[in-house]
């Protein structure tokens, strides 16, 4: 993907790259409108191009704004920028990549609490009729 940071995509200034995945990447952004930070999660234009790549990433946007759980970020927005789609979700500064988290192996509690949350959210999502397909660490 070509370079995004300190470029304005839509309502949003994309400061610094977060995350990087096979499919898509996440930035740090500002909200101007809102005086708030936001994430960003960006489809290349290859992906977004391709009609039924672009509806799941649209219906995830949905279908993941629709529930609202302590251990899910909220979805604020969704749209499509200079041949881009994206969605922007709740930025929670300073919290670790898993990298960052796995330098110092947790204990067995703290694996144990966040076995309870990760289990909790996707119970949730799926009296909801919402099924991740895709859990990552």
């Amino acid at each position: 993907m070509s370079n995004l940071i300190g470029r304005t995509f839509g309502k949003y200034y994309i400061m610094e790259r977060i995350r990087e995945g096979g499919m898509s990447s996440v930035y740090k952004a500002y909200q101007p409108g809102l005086d708030r930070y936001v994430a960003v999660k960006i489809l290349p234009p290859f992906h977004g191009a391709q009609l039924d790549f672009g509806r799941r990433f649209e219906g995830e946007a949905k279908a993941i704004a629709s529930i609202h759980h302590p251990n899910i970020l909220p979805v604020y927005d969704y749209g499509q920028h200079d041949g881009y789609r994206f969605i922007v979700m709740r930025h929670i500064q300073g919290a670790p990549t898993w990298k960052e988290f796995m330098k110092t192996p947790p204990s067995l509690r703290r694996i144990t609490d966040l076995t309870g949350q990760i289990a909790a959210a996707l119970d949730h999502a799926h009296q909801q009729g919402i099924i991740h397909r895709d859990v990552k660490p």
